[in-house]
């Protein structure tokens, strides 16, 4: 009996794209029925996105409504909510919700968030980096790594992965397909871990050029790639060179002890009134000699500096030579 399925299929067509996704449409949910279940999900907001949240929830309203998505703004507890209605037709749409209002709690403007409603190929990342380095100042050089001099190395890995970069406080939010997310999610990573991006951006530019030939789209990259080897290089210090003191056999001198020195004064025998009242001098003493020493450090700078005489003499004759000049003529 002869085989059936190997007969051309209607579709077997090279002008159909078999991996595009239609766009759900409501007419897609055969049911026609509203989901049995409610979902929702909230996110907080830091409280100086208040003012730009309240500008642009209109806009955000609407463009949630087209999806049959209710959401809510609370200013009072500092929160966003969406929820599904039962309007609500595509069960991925509520997802695409939760990114949003994501984005938009990280400073992400509402024109740039909202393509994630719009393209089902983009997703978005929001990467914590706050603990990931225990010293505040070493936090921030490593993050300013990300950004670079005006920018460019934020815009070239912008332009390698095909993602939109924002870094925002402790956090780092990425838009964009699903491959360029990893790779921008290790280039931060690394970055905070105290890998220069350079690297990263070296690689994926090799990486580029490398897709581009279709001979080596079946062989592993490895051997060229570029391999960097960490490197400690330790600092020279200054060498302090310590003088010989000359060679004696005999040992040094003993010390007197604090007693001795007090006997030799005459402290000792003094009462402890008169000790309190002998350290007190001693203290005021010290204090006018600290004020002294302060007075004249203050005073250093209305000293008027010391003029040459012959400096001077040479300004007088010329201004003497000009005045007989002025009177000749």
């Amino acid at each position: 009996m002869p085989s059936t399925h190997n007969r051309d299929k209607p579709w077997d067509v090279p002008t159909i794209d078999k991996w595009h996704e239609p766009e759900f449409k409501p007419e897609d949910n055969l049911s026609g029925q509203p989901f049995t279940e409610e979902s929702s999900f909230a996110t907080l907001f830091p409280k100086y996105r208040e003012v730009y949240l309240r500008q642009v929830w209109g806009d955000v309203t609407r463009a949630l409504e087209k999806r049959g998505i209710a959401c809510v703004l609370d200013l009072v507890e500092g929160s966003m909510t969406v929820k599904t209605t039962l309007k609500t037709y595509d069960p991925a749409s509520i997802l695409k919700a939760r990114d949003l209002i994501k984005l938009l709690a990280r400073s992400v403007p509402f024109p740039q968030a909202e393509k994630i409603l719009e393209d089902d190929a983009m997703a978005c990342d929001v990467i914590k980096i706050g603990n990931l380095v225990g010293n505040k100042q070493r936090f921030i050089k490593r993050r300013q790594r990300i950004l670079g001099p005006n920018g460019n190395t934020l815009r070239a890995l912008e332009l390698l992965t095909q993602c939109y970069i924002l870094v925002q406080g402790n956090t780092v939010a990425l838009m964009g397909g699903y491959k360029g997310l990893k790779e921008a999610r290790r280039v931060v990573e690394d970055c905070m871990r105290n890998i220069h991006p350079i690297y990263h951006i070296k690689e994926l530019m090799i990486k580029r050029e490398l897709a581009k030939n279709p001979e080596l789209a079946n062989e592993p990259w490895d051997r060229f790639l570029p391999h960097f080897k960490k490197r400690n290089v330790q600092r020279r210090k200054p060498k302090v060179v310590k003088e010989k003191k000359p060679y004696t056999p005999f040992p040094p001198a003993q010390q007197p002890r604090q007693v001795d020195l007090q006997m030799e004064s005459g402290e000792y025998f003094l009462s402890k009134k008169e000790k309190a009242q002998h350290a007190e001098e001693k203290r005021k003493e010290q204090q006018e000699q600290k004020k002294e020493e302060r007075k004249k450090e203050r005073e250093k700078d209305f000293v008027p500096p010391k003029e040459d005489n012959e400096n001077r003499r040479k300004k007088e004759k010329s201004r003497k030579r000009r005045t007989d000049d002025e009177a000749a003529e």
